[in-house]
């Protein structure tokens, strides 16, 4: 049987202590870059495997944390690009920090959240919860740290990564007016209107498309809401609402992925994009740019929400100083095929 390989080999290979060696495991200390860089390359030589258990017992940590996503139904987070970015944003954040990831989708009215304890998770991002709902005190009363992604609450101690959400429905709403379209179908998600107020993202986004409006005097219009769900299906099925709605000549999807569904839905009903209909979406997921024609959408950096987050979650993790406890990242526009001249150009 092949001897398990010990940090005490690897110290006397390398030719340093084993504190030294510790120290590059764990990523602490203070470790020039050439002894670093030899201490790993003798760790995979020998194949040696830190003792996790024996030093999660000696830090009380188990340097395992989990992504939560709330969803109605939990099993369909792949329906949505948007997380499989999120996800990876995340993880290469956490494996630059040695800290592993569970992801888990939830439905936030019921979940008593009993994983974090039986997993022993040091720590959890939380992804689109509302104001309202029972998750939040769930959570806090885990007593762990956490960090809430496209969430917008109003507790000011809460760590929190937003978009600038309203300022991307703005620059999308205000570039479709600029070409001269006044009737603008938005669609929206499956929500009810009177408490979008409740849903951060969408009534931030929700705002900026009304700000855009009022802008140029346009009088908003409660009938060009188109409430179906995020999904390519949610977006396939508002082409029939947008086809029936009088003199509107373009839409703007808060997902990428429903607009997807609105360009496939019109491209059968033999709909020309842009000649007769814009489409502008949300989020510039990376196959955005493939579609046929490419997708005009507002872009936001989800590995950077990612990274951020999880930057964010690590240092309170590590009682290290955070300087800002509310991050709001940055948006920009992506004109591509999927918008055109409007009559009013």
């Amino acid at each position: 049987m092949k001897q398990e390989v010990s940090i005490v080999d690897v110290a006397k290979e390398a030719g340093v202590s084993i504190a030294t060696v510790s120290n590059v495991v764990n990523g602490k200390g203070r470790v020039s870059m050439s002894t670093i860089k030899k201490v790993q390359r003798v760790i995979e030589e020998l194949g040696y495997t830190p003792n996790l258990p024996a030093r999660n017992l000696k830090t009380r940590r188990t340097d395992l944390i989990g992504l939560v996503v709330p969803t109605m139904k939990p099993g369909r987070l792949q329906d949505n690009p948007f997380y499989w970015d999120l996800l990876a944003g995340v993880e290469e954040g956490a494996r630059d920090r040695k800290f592993h990831i569970i992801l888990t989708g939830i439905d936030e009215s019921t979940e008593t959240f009993a994983f974090v304890k039986e997993r022993r998770l040091d720590g959890l991002i939380i992804v689109g919860i509302n104001e309202r709902s029972q998750a939040i005190d769930r959570v806090m009363e885990l007593g762990v740290p956490a960090v809430f992604i496209d969430s917008y609450l109003q507790d000011s101690e809460f760590y929190q990564v937003n978009l600038d959400d309203r300022m991307g429905s703005y620059r999308a709403t205000s570039y479709l007016i600029a070409q001269g379209h006044r009737r603008i179908a938005l669609l929206i998600g499956d929500i009810p209107m009177e408490r979008i107020a409740n849903y951060g993202v969408l009534h931030e986004r929700w705002l900026g498309y009304k700000d855009a409006l009022e802008e140029a005097g346009i009088p908003y219009d409660p009938q060009l809401m188109i409430k179906l769900p995020t999904s390519l299906e949610g977006g396939y099925q508002a082409a029939n609402r947008l086809v029936e709605l009088t003199d509107v000549t373009a839409i703007f999807s808060f997902s990428d992925v429903s607009a997807m569904g609105v360009l496939r839905s019109l491209k059968e009903k033999n709909k020309s994009v842009p000649g007769e209909y814009s489409v502008i979406g949300f989020d510039n997921l990376f196959m955005s740019e493939y579609t046929s024609p490419s997708l005009t959408t507002v872009s936001q950096n989800i590995l950077e929400k990612g990274h951020t987050a999880v930057r964010m979650l690590l240092d309170q993790i590590d009682g290290q100083p955070i300087a800002e406890r509310r991050k709001t990242l940055p948006v920009d526009l992506i004109v591509r095929e999927t918008t055109g001249r409007g009559p009013f150009f």
